[in-house]
């Protein structure tokens, strides 16, 4: 069974038993109408009728119910959860049972949604950050074992081989590597590592296995930080949040009172007064009056937002944050994958030595299947596979210059033109004239031209 599929059967599960309740109350209050109104069944009365509504009520109205309860004793007492408490116990005080569990039916499917929203919600913020893999190849006596990454311990070396992610914070031990960092900064070019870099959890190696010291525990890698920062962004509320916040405390004693008025005060109005007529008014009130809609509407909003900017890739660290999205008038980015695609290509090529063009290209793409580097990569795709390979006798890569190799006794360079000047070669162009990341090219001691790199 695959990964997918057992996270497709678990939210099953998770349906089934957050709406079991309300199925259960409506099944029995369906079946409660139909024996009081159509079936003229003579036992379904006094006790009996009383117990069966009870019975209806109890799935959906015990855990409101104990939430109200809970408020209460944490001084907290004018809560919806206390607001529909009582319109449906009053209910209840006045015969008014299909009613009573109507309600509290209706209010519970309510709130089911509302948990909905918020578990997908965090499962799209999820799915975004947790990057972590679940497992990591350890080397112990020299001999890799695969081994769950949250037994990793600190001090212990990781093998990470090309295309695989890293699961905890570490230190480079390899000469060097690159890694795709864009699920940690956004950054979609890739990034060379030295012996000695900190490498996060979350990073793709790219081309050579690397071997990495954990550094940190996984339950507090930077990606973890970061997962529990998002996954909690309703701390950081929104203006319009903390208004209504304020507003409810206020609001829903006030509701309270308006209640009591509509049941109490007419008595001392209306020639006709019946207790039990102007108590249904009031309780009714109570429902249509109940904050919920305003007080959990307004941040599960919010919350929802930050939730399907995550399902599309965009990350947000609060509610604030929104409102402020909302009024921004310019934005400045820096380019690479945001502006462009993180695919970096050759674009203009200035060969003008002596030296054949293709087989140039063929001796340029074999020596670059020495290096790690992306532009590498970039050179192989412009090639194209039908490059004839190369035996070299000799391959040198000078960093921060680029690669040497020889082949016939003569040298072949490829790298920046810092390459040219070490190599004493001289050339006749001016590399700052030149917008775009420049390859310079030599073979034999002459300078052959160059060729410019770019992100598409």
């Amino acid at each position: 069974m695959t990964h997918t599929h057992h996270e497709h059967q678990s939210q099953g599960k998770g349906l089934l038993s957050l709406f079991t309740p309300a199925l259960v109350s409506l099944v029995l209050l369906l079946a409660a109408i139909i024996l009081d109104n159509w079936t003229g069944a003579s036992w379904f009365e006094g006790s009996v009728r009383i117990v069966w509504y009870l019975a209806a009520y109890f799935p959906c109205g015990f855990p409101v119910l104990k939430d109200a309860w809970r408020n209460v004793i944490k001084g907290n007492v004018f809560s919806e959860f206390f607001l529909m408490g009582i319109a449906t116990i009053g209910a209840f005080a006045i015969g008014e049972y299909p009613e009573g569990v109507a309600v509290m039916l209706f209010y519970t499917v309510g709130e089911n949604f509302q948990s909905l929203a918020v578990r997908r919600a965090k499962g799209n913020i999820k799915a975004l950050l947790d990057q972590r893999p679940d497992v990591a190849t350890v080397l112990e006596a020299g001999k890799p074992i695969v081994k769950k990454a949250n037994t990793i311990r600190v001090g212990e070396i990781i093998l990470l081989k090309p295309g695989e992610k890293l699961a905890l914070d570490g230190e480079l031990q390899s000469q060097r590597a690159s890694f795709n960092t864009a699920a940690l900064t956004g950054e979609s070019k890739p990034d060379m590592k030295e012996k000695g870099d900190e490498i996060l959890a979350g990073m793709i190696n790219l081309h050579i296995a690397a071997e990495v010291k954990v550094t940190t525990a996984y339950e507090d890698s930077k990606l973890s930080r970061i997962l529990d920062m998002v996954q909690h962004a309703a701390t950081r509320k929104a203006p319009t949040e903390l208004f209504i916040s304020r507003f409810a405390k206020h609001y829903t004693p006030a509701v309270v009172l308006f209640a009591l008025a509509i049941v109490l005060l007419p008595a001392l109005f209306v020639n006709d007064y019946i207790f039990r007529d102007w108590l249904y008014r009031g309780l009714v009130f109570l429902v249509i009056s109940c904050p919920c809609a305003l007080v959990i509407s307004i941040p599960l909003g919010y919350f929802g937002g930050i939730g399907a900017a995550s399902r599309h890739g965009i990350l947000i660290k609060g509610s604030n944050f929104l409102d402020v999205l909302a009024h921004v008038r310019h934005m400045v980015v820096d380019k690479t994958g945001t502006l462009t695609e993180g695919i970096f290509e050759v674009q203009e090529v200035k060969f003008e030595g002596n030296i054949d063009t293709p087989l140039l290209w063929s001796y340029i793409d074999s020596l670059e299947t020495h290096s790690s580097h992306p532009i590498a990569t970039a050179i192989h795709r412009y090639v194209g596979a039908s490059a004839e390979q190369v035996k070299w006798e000799q391959v040198e890569e000078i960093a921060g210059h680029g690669l040497k190799g020889t082949l016939a006794g003569k040298d072949l360079l490829v790298g920046n033109f810092k390459l040219m000047d070490k190599f004493d070669i001289p050339y006749d162009i001016d590399p700052a004239d030149v917008v775009y990341t420049t390859i310079a090219v030599a073979f034999d001691g002459q300078y052959q031209g160059y060729f410019t790199i770019a992100d598409s």
